[in-house]
């Protein structure tokens, strides 16, 4: 009886959420956060040794560090919107990569904006 006790009494708090509130959760806590950061970093700076094997690995690998690091890093997102202020077209191009909310409704308004011309 004391062990079905103790095992309602540390039930994990992310049991009835979605996999997206276990996401949004995890992100706000700073041990992850820093981990989450590490693993950005590591992945990017792997990015070249990869690269050169035969296959798209190199490309999967920075596309998951930088999701990872933008996420994780307030100097890693202005960085970012300086980027895309300078190269608006590699911006989008980047925004579509890393399936980004403002990629879609862009591209949205554009077409909505092509069928009322």
């Amino acid at each position: 009886m004391s062990g079905a006790l103790r095992t309602t009494q540390s039930a994990p708090k992310y049991i009835g959420m979605s996999l997206n509130q276990r996401w949004r959760a995890l992100r706000r806590n700073s041990i992850a956060k820093l981990v989450l950061m590490v693993t950005g970093c590591l992945l990017l700076l792997i990015t070249p040794l990869i690269g050169v094997l035969p296959g798209p690995g190199g490309v999967v690998s920075f596309a998951l560090g930088l999701g990872l690091v933008l996420q994780t890093s307030a100097w890693a997102r202005r960085q970012y919107v300086h980027f895309k202020r300078r190269s608006p077209k590699m911006g989008g191009w980047a925004d579509w990569g890393l399936r980004r909310q403002s990629a879609r409704r862009r591209t949205e308004r554009s077409k909505l904006d092509g069928e009322k011309r």
